[in-house]
């Protein structure tokens, strides 16, 4: 079989899969996506993919069900034109924080998700930074779970000074720990408090942050609700600076005016998920590109390299 590789991508962030086809040098290959009139997703593929290597880059990123909709059809016409292999790569994987049932009769999305992309034809993931590790179980196919650690840690490494490294919840812990141990900071825990679903209520910080600048990380930001409860609550404690590092922007509802409003002197993202509407004139965001290591992923998993160098 050829050993051809392909990159498509749909409307959810064609600027990363331009950015991660200049890293593999090679050109993005043709898909026409519209919509009938009734909103219905119509894709045809504009080249032969047969025999092919297939990578879709699609995070399913807000609008999320549009958007993933059109990567499942995507995938089911790919498959129908006989390519060899489909990889799904997924920057943000939509509906992640439904990992588990919290209560009786909800539903365990993170889990539909997977099924659905199994049954259509994906015949491996690659993702980023995943609300919880234990979705790459919900796959039967091999996942490759990338962070953004390395980008992450090389920014506030060459731009805070005097760091302490802060979890917004007891949940991030182990994240934020493996960041203070790699920067030689401190850390510390906001005890927080949560009464439903994008809201919170910060109630107290567990360690020394008085004199320090404060770096709040976590694996998104939807709202932002819980990073300002935390910079409020770090500033009361003595900090000097608080600014924020998270893998994505998710940024919905009301987080652009709490962020200007809060005492977050800057918050980071990655491009895993496009910066939409008032986000882009934020001045207080500052994106980094994570297109580098997600086109070495995607170069060793074509050419069958290991990829475990990787997973920081």
């Amino acid at each position: 079989m050829p050993n051809i590789i392909k990159v498509f991508s749909g409307n959810a962030n064609p600027e990363l899969a331009r950015e991660i086809c200049e890293y593999l040098k090679i050109a993005l290959s043709k898909v026409e996506v519209r919509r009938f009139s009734d909103g219905e997703i119509f894709i045809e593929i504009g080249e032969n993919v047969r025999g092919t290597d297939v990578f879709v880059i699609q995070p399913t990123c807000p609008p999320v069900n549009d958007h993933l909709m059109e990567l499942v059809i995507m995938v089911d016409a790919l498959r129908r034109a006989s390519a060899r292999r489909i990889t799904a790569v997924l920057p943000y994987y939509g509906y992640a924080r439904q990992d588990r049932k919290v209560a009786p009769r909800v539903p365990i999305t993170a889990k539909v998700v997977a099924e659905m992309l199994m049954v259509v034809g994906v015949r491996r993931v690659l993702s980023m930074d995943l609300h919880a590790g234990q979705i790459q179980g919900f796959f039967n196919i091999p996942v490759d779970h990338l962070y953004a650690a390395p980008v992450l840690l090389k920014y506030i490494n060459e731009t805070f000074n005097n760091v302490v490294m802060v979890s917004p919840d007891a949940g991030g812990v182990e994240r934020t720990r493996a960041f203070a141990k790699r920067l030689r900071a401190d850390l510390a825990i906001i005890d927080k408090r949560r009464d439903r679903p994008n809201e919170s209520k910060a109630m107290n910080v567990i360690g020394d942050v008085n004199g320090k600048t404060a770096v709040l990380l976590d694996d998104m930001v939807d709202t932002a609700g819980t990073l300002c409860n935390a910079a409020t609550m770090l500033k009361e404690a003595g900090a000097v600076e608080v600014h924020a590092c998270c893998s994505h922007g998710v940024l919905s509802g009301p987080a652009i005016e709490r962020l200007e409003a809060s005492d977050i002197k800057s918050l980071v993202v990655t491009n895993s998920i496009p910066l939409r509407g008032s986000a882009k004139e934020c001045k207080k965001i500052k994106v980094l590109s994570v297109s580098q290591l997600l086109g070495e992923a995607i170069s060793r998993i074509h050419s069958e390299d290991s990829v475990s160098s990787l997973f920081v």
